[in-house]
């Protein structure tokens, strides 16, 4: 559950410019409605955990049940796997050197189902590892602090992270105080925008959020503060920033 620390016409404005959308890769052909399985359509998978075994990082998920799930980057390598009769599936990998990019995406055939999603490992697992979501928060699949992450197009921030139960969180930022309810384990919270380096703090637990990038390549990922910071494009060139703190 979320709410803004901003008056009615910001929150309309922000609504509005969370809306982006990451770039599928060509191959194979893809659907462009992902959730109309009653039509026909293929819903793309989504990673629920990672777990590290040895020198490899394992992913579990659930997608349509018999189906292909592949996690591929741009440069055409891919990682796959079958989900069973219930769904779920198993992805393993030898851990990267580096940081790398993936896009989930389910096949049957010769049509797939890519995810608006993208999965980033930040140097080799023993960085961050998250699902980054256009239009929505961050989700960290690694050992997170409260706040796991904070999400800007230079024009809105959101701030998300998990919890425990459904204690209301404080979250103090531009001088405004807000509690918000998580809901399944989950809060995030739209933030005022700031022109550079802001203190967050949440649940008694103080942060340093970085500031937005500067120009540079994209993707790519850089250290920043106490932190990471992920910069990505989505559809149309829409520039977007997403700060990963490090665990405490």
């Amino acid at each position: 559950m979320k709410r803004a620390m901003l008056g009615k016409a910001g929150t309309a404005a922000i609504l509005v410019a969370l809306t982006t959308a990451c770039n599928a890769p060509a191959p194979p052909k893809r659907t462009e409605a992902p959730d109309a399985t009653s039509s026909g359509w293929t819903r793309p998978p989504a990673i629920l955990s990672v777990r590290r075994v040895s020198a490899s990082l394992v992913f579990t998920g659930e997608a349509e049940p018999g189906t292909r799930v592949v996690l591929r980057n741009d440069s055409g390598a891919a990682y796959a796997a079958a989900a069973d009769g219930r769904g779920r599936f198993e992805i393993r990998m030898a851990a990267p050197a580096g940081d790398l990019w993936l896009q989930p995406e389910t096949q049957i055939g010769q049509d797939a189902a890519p995810s608006p999603d993208r999965l980033l490992i930040v140097a080799g697992g023993r960085g961050p590892i998250a699902i980054l979501r256009s239009g929505g928060p961050t989700r960290r699949l690694d050992r997170a602090p409260v706040l796991g992450a904070v999400d800007s197009d230079g024009r809105m921030r959101l701030a998300s992270g998990q919890a425990t139960g459904t204690v209301p969180i404080e979250v103090q930022a531009g001088g405004e105080s807000v509690r918000v309810t998580p809901a399944a384990g989950r809060w995030s919270l739209m933030l005022r925008p700031a022109n550079g380096p802001d203190g967050i703090a949440v649940g008694g637990s103080r942060f340093a959020w970085p500031g937005e990038s500067g120009s540079g390549a994209v993707p790519r990922v850089e250290r920043a503060g106490q932190g990471w910071r992920a910069v990505w494009t989505g559809a149309g060139g829409a520039r977007q920033t997403t700060w990963l703190p490090d665990p405490a």
